[in-house]
């Protein structure tokens, strides 16, 4: 019984690796046997300790832009990639950097307070006591500032938020708004306080959101406690990342650059953020009408929107200097293409000591490139070459890899395939964003790792997770197909100078949400925490080398680069629905809006999502949406086309196969734009970009969506003409991909 279940057993094995042999994208059926036992090397030369060890040096001291420990981790680093036999160095660009000198915070009535601005040591949290080595709490590229007004509360400081204090008749002009945490990225907030007239602007992070709301606080559990603060940079990401002296170029050692005086991606006015306990007494010293009932967070008072009684007064300083980056490179040579780079990375600086953010990312790339270095060992190279990548001054505004993109462009236009992005990372679900040419790859990838605490593959257990707390139309969707979709790129981290900027393709990929926490940016970002809470025995951390050296060697490996047109034009296609239904959607609330102004309900109207006014809107004019569609039809027979003639790989010579390649890989840079997007033209990607009120947050089709949610009809005629030349642009290459195939 015993041998039968064995031949059974392999018999299986066999048939996997057989069913495996038909999928895996991009290779010849002749070398998938030997990529799957290599696969499978790498898996078994992982090791957590490794992670654990390498973390604890890393976050024990502050380690952000500019100090002595951000330097000295990344020669660390790059010492440990040449001992694993990668060529690696310290690219050093230049950035402004502006910290502290003055943070004043006080009430002037009606009880006077003074605010602490501090977070103090914990003896559960070794490392919470070195507290004059750290960053205090700030935010980045704030403006100077010496303000007195009155408090008025803006909840999360939203659009939305700004339309219902105007519908109530409040203004924030020559005021100091004080705004929640959460629900937009934080430098949205001060943005939109400084448009709407506020003269500065307090964040504080409400225990609704990450405090004792959701959980026990730290050091009990591992939510924020009452004297937790989110530092966080306000730098104007959507307009532009990267140094704000030098936007555009890199900022190498001689590069001239503005005065930070003439910067237009530095906040217009003084930004503070607070903890939960320094934020109570100025809340509850509010009076003015009552907060609705959705702005209430968890505080023990009655919440109020002001203006006033309460005054506060708030004074900001900064030393605004230039400090250098360390970018670590680590790069091992293609035998076959070394002109082709596959790119991986995360950055390594923090905003204190940077356990969860980023050092768990980092130090599960460190792993990954440990493992590809043992193998190298054993007399395997990769067909192309390896570039990995540790980035500096991420935290400030993508600093690091945006200056060194722009340094390299001219070299990272002809030589870049792809670059694969994480950063914090912790236990529970795979998360994955990026170019929808590598959604086909990707699933394949994630159909493959084990899931560490359930014994399914991480893409059945995120499919799973979808099926249960997925919205609607994600629930129809994850139904129809036997993978499940990526995400797309908006901003926030080091893809963005990579996809956004140059057209190379990137993905984004890390697991959480059972890690959950409220130490983000905070001085208890700790390794104590962190083993505690975020991820004990570094499985996940070995799950997500895993997932990404898998993906790093596929890439590196593959006989054809294995980029999925269909999947690409599918997800398109939908974005086309989704802006068109935005117009119709825009037309209705206009309609609507104006019949109940005509009717005197004016109340009423601005209930529905339209800016406020009490004259009538403008009718929503049609737009000849007929350009985009025939775009996307031909996108469609493009790609079809190409899958179908895809099969006969195997028959090209090798000159037409590195012909083929080059094409693929330089497809994405078709889908930029060189003007880039009005008003903020380093972003040139026409398919992807964080929006300009949202920030994190993504905009697919970017100049139309955003087009039409402003009202600026003229600009939305100009996208879809822009947008449909950029697609059949994109066509144009597949077209000539399908063309060696025939």
């Amino acid at each position: 019984m015993k041998k039968r279940l064995t031949f059974i057993f392999i018999l299986s094995l066999i048939s996997h690796q057989s069913l495996l042999a038909q999928n895996i994208l991009g290779f010849d059926e002749k070398n998938v046997k030997k990529q799957l036992a290599l696969e499978a090397q790498f898996d078994a030369g992982l090791n957590p300790q490794n992670l654990r060890s390498w973390m604890q040096r890393m976050t024990s001291k502050p380690h952000f832009v500019g100090s002595q420990h951000d330097r000295d981790n990344a020669v660390f680093m790059r010492d440990l990639f040449r001992s694993w036999g990668y060529e690696a160095r310290i690219d050093t660009s230049y950035t402004l950097f502006p910290t502290p000198k003055i943070r004043q915070l006080e009430l002037l009535g009606p009880v006077p307070f003074k605010a602490s601005l501090t977070e103090p040591a914990l003896k559960e949290d070794v490392t919470s006591s070195q507290l004059k080595d750290h960053l205090p709490t700030y935010n980045c590229f704030s403006a100077d500032g010496d303000v007195t007004a009155e408090l008025v509360f803006v909840n999360y400081g939203r659009p939305d938020d700004y339309e219902m204090l105007e519908k109530m008749g409040i203004s924030v002009k020559g005021k100091i708004v004080i705004v929640k945490y959460g629900q937009s990225w934080r430098g949205l907030k001060p943005k939109l306080a400084a448009e709407k007239g506020a003269i500065g602007c307090i964040i504080y992070s409400d225990p609704k959101d990450d405090g004792y709301g959701e959980g026990d606080v730290y050091p009990k559990g591992p939510f924020r406690n009452e004297n937790g603060v989110q530092r966080g940079s306000v730098l104007d990401l959507p307009v532009a990342p990267g140094d704000p002296l030098t936007n555009g170029y890199g900022h190498t050692k001689n590069a001239k650059h503005i005065n930070y005086q003439e910067a237009t991606t530095i906040m217009k006015i003084p930004v503070l953020p607070i903890s939960y306990n320094d934020a109570l007494p100025l809340l509850k010293a509010m009076g003015g009408r009552v907060a609705p009932k959705t702005w209430n967070g968890q505080l023990p008072i009655t919440y109020h929107i002001g203006p006033g009684p309460a005054k506060v007064h708030l004074k900001l300083m900064f030393d605004f200097k230039i400090e250098p980056l360390f970018n670590v490179i680590a790069v091992m040579k293609g035998s076959e293409f070394p002109d082709q780079w596959i790119l991986r990375g995360n950055h390594h600086d923090g905003w204190v000591f940077g356990a969860a953010d980023p050092v768990s990312g980092m130090v599960a790339v460190m792993e990954e490139a440990r493992a590809i270095g043992e193998l190298a060992k054993t007399g395997w190279k990769p067909k192309r070459t390896l570039v990995f990548c540790a980035w500096d001054g991420e935290e400030p505004g993508l600093l690091g890899s945006t200056e060194w993109v722009e340094t390299n462009q001219d070299e990272l236009n002809k030589k870049a395939v792809v670059y694969l992005n994480s950063d914090g990372n912790g236990r529970g679900f795979l998360s994955a964003e990026g170019s929808h040419t590598l959604e086909k790859f990707f699933n394949e990838i994630a159909r493959e790792v084990k899931d560490p605490q359930k014994g399914i593959s991480v893409s059945e257990r995120l499919r799973a997770y979808i099926k249960v707390n997925g919205s609607p139309e994600n629930k129809k969707d994850i139904q129809s197909q036997t993978g499940f979709r990526i995400g797309a790129l908006g901003s926030g981290s080091d893809y963005s100078p990579f996809l956004q900027h140059s057209g190379i393709s990137a993905m984004n990929v890390g697991f959480g949400g059972e890690d959950d926490g409220g130490e983000y940016h905070s001085i208890y970002d700790s390794f104590d925490l962190y083993t505690r809470f975020k991820d004990p025995d570094f499985s996940y951390g070995i799950t997500l080398a895993k997932t990404m050296g898998r993906s790093v060697l596929r890439l590196a490996n593959s006989d054809v680069l294995p980029f999925d047109f269909l999947g690409f034009s599918n997800t398109v296609q939908k974005y086309g629905e989704e802006v068109k239904k935005l117009l119709e959607t825009k037309r209705a609330q206009t309609e609507e809006n104006n019949r109940l102004i005509k009717e005197g309900s004016f109340e009423a109207a601005v209930n529905i999502n339209e800016p406020l006014s009490e004259k009538l809107l403008d009718e929503v004019p049609y737009l000849n949406f007929a350009p985009l569609e025939n775009a996307l039809t031909r996108l469609s027979k493009s790609a079809e086309n190409y899958a179908l003639l895809s099969k006969n790989t195997g028959k090209l010579s090798a000159d037409k196969l590195n012909s083929l390649n080059g094409i693929l890989f330089h497809a994405e840079r078709y889908l930029t734009n060189p003007t880039g997007l009005p008003a903020r033209p380093w972003y040139k990607h026409q398919i992807y970009a964080p929006g300009f009120y949202t920030g994190y947050g993504v905009k697919t089709l970017p100049v139309v969506r955003e087009s039409i949610e402003q009202r600026k009809w003229k600009e939305a005629d100009n996208g879809i003409q822009t947008i449909s030349q950029t697609l059949n642009g994109y066509s144009d290459q597949i077209d000539k991909a399908a063309e060696l195939l025939k």
